[in-house]
């Protein structure tokens, strides 16, 4: 059963209205290589299993399983606007917002970092799948465009994700953060790596395109799914795994 010691609740200055968590692998119905709470419908894991995890997410979320906007995350960097008459699309997208009181957005990660961002009022609320590529692409920066407030009005959390000790890069990946913005350089480091590679900081190179978008309000960060067996899935260290659920709302 899902409990509150099985979450992670961001810490962040945020309005009462606006709700938030993120899932550990603890809690659900799933059997092992999946156990115990996979949310993903695309890993391999028993249909069944994984809808009795989502009903028993919401269940604990206190919405009902269709107010949860899942995507069909493609490390691209498409947002879409969730209302409740497009709740149940599942659209190609690794982004998503709602302005609508009990629209969830939902992120699915095991690895890739997952962003939330809400309004200082509490009135709009966004979530972004932040892999490399997405990241480089521009996702947070599209998200921020399409939430359509003052960037400096906005908060960002960052749930867990490959941290920096465990996050090897070949230099292209390297080549393509400092073509759009030099700073990212400080993000990347040789040691540890082989030979003309790379170690990156995923959490780094979100902060430095937060700041450069104008939002300087950032929060989490600093776990790493990779070192934590326990609690997180990381596709990286078990190759087939499952998914945990980053997810916002206005309550």
């Amino acid at each position: 059963m899902i409990s509150e010691s099985n979450l992670l609740r961001p810490d962040w200055p945020v309005s009462a209205r606006v709700q938030a968590l993120c899932t550990t692998r603890k809690g659900g119905v799933s059997q092992s290589p999946w156990q115990s709470l996979n949310l993903g419908v695309h890993v391999g894991d028993n249909p069944v299993d994984v809808a009795r995890n989502r009903q028993c997410l919401a269940t604990f979320m206190g919405v009902n399983s269709d107010q949860l906007g899942w995507l069909n995350q493609v490390h691209g960097t498409r947002v879409v606007e969730l209302t409740r008459d497009n709740l149940n699309n599942c659209p190609d997208a690794d982004a998503s917002f709602t302005r609508e009181q009990g629209v969830v957005c939902a992120i699915l990660t095991a690895d890739c970092l997952p962003v939330i961002l809400a309004d200082c009022d509490g009135r709009v609320v966004g979530a972004a799948h932040a892999g490399w590529r997405s990241l480089c692409g521009g996702v947070l920066e599209n998200l921020i465009r399409a939430m359509a407030v003052e960037p400096s009005k906005l908060t960002a959390w960052f749930g867990p994700s490959i941290g920096p000790a465990n996050f090897k890069v070949g230099p292209e990946v390297r080549a393509a953060f400092v073509e759009q913005q030099s700073e990212s350089a400080y993000a990347f480091s040789e040691q540890g790596a082989r030979p003309g590679h790379f170690i990156a900081d995923i959490y780094e190179l979100a902060r430095l395109r937060l700041s450069r978008a104008g939002v300087s309000d950032i929060s989490g960060g600093g776990l790493c799914t990779v070192d934590d067996p326990e609690r997180f899935y990381s596709y990286r260290r078990d190759g087939q795994t499952g998914r945990m659920a980053t997810l916002v709302w206005l309550a």
